[in-house]
């Protein structure tokens, strides 16, 4: 989840955290709305050069029909409300993978401090997001994991004050709360709950560019997958 000078993404994921400032953790998407940004799954620097690239890994939770979501609060801490001040986005849990981390650790790490609960094993990769910032010289790239056994219950002790809410809704809830997420979100898990990659040989990936300077006005835009 991803504040100094441009420290890059905040994730939260989602539920894709508290980095702001560390690099630590950005939600799955880089903090902001405007046209397509959001945040949560978190994300970690893997690289230092000039274009910054950050690693980042999201869960999903399914339980018969329904799949977890979780709903982070953007902005600053303000201690007068007892809470972050900006705006809600909902996206699955997920978090930034620590230098010299697991990925796969780092994703249950990340899931037991949004909803409390233990993922017991993963899945492979089910489809992989990169998103390109030209004009400020990053890369977020994301791997998803379905969760194939957990236990405990949804528990809310979230120490980055990011994670408000968490809950399993089904297809259509889910579209609903997806869409205050970012399209390299929200497309994603849609499509994926949706069935539309089932039977795909290769792990899927979606790719998209999101131009401008202001986190909070990117203009995105999905590439499409190369020919054969």
């Amino acid at each position: 989840t991803p504040a100094a000078a441009d420290p890059g993404p905040a994730v939260g994921g989602g539920g894709l955290g508290s980095a702001a400032g560390t690099g630590r953790r950005l939600p799955l998407a880089v903090w902001g709305t405007g046209r397509a940004i959001g945040p949560r799954c978190q994300t970690a620097l893997v690289a230092a050069a000039r274009t910054r690239r950050w690693r980042v890994v999201g869960g999903l939770l399914v339980d018969r029909s329904t799949v977890l979501l979780v709903a982070n609060r953007r902005g600053a801490f303000d201690r007068t409300i007892g809470r972050r001040n900006g705006r809600l986005e909902w996206t699955p849990p997920g978090g930034v993978v620590d230098p010299g981390e697991e990925p796969l650790a780092a994703l249950a790490r990340e899931v037991v401090e949004e909803t409390g609960l233990i993922v017991e094993r993963w899945s492979e990769v089910l489809y992989r997001v990169s998103v390109e910032f030209p004009d400020r010289d990053m890369v977020l790239g994301v791997d998803v994991h379905r969760a194939l056994s957990w236990t405990g219950e949804v528990v809310l002790d979230d120490p980055d004050h990011i994670v408000e809410d968490a809950r399993f809704v089904d297809a259509e809830a889910a579209g609903l709360l997806l869409a205050t997420a970012p399209r390299w979100v929200s497309e994603p898990v849609t499509e994926w709950l949706a069935g539309s990659q089932a039977g795909e040989l290769e792990v899927p990936e979606f790719s998209y560019v999101a131009r401008g300077l202001n986190p909070g006005d990117l203009t995105v835009e999905r590439l499409d997958p190369p020919d054969g």
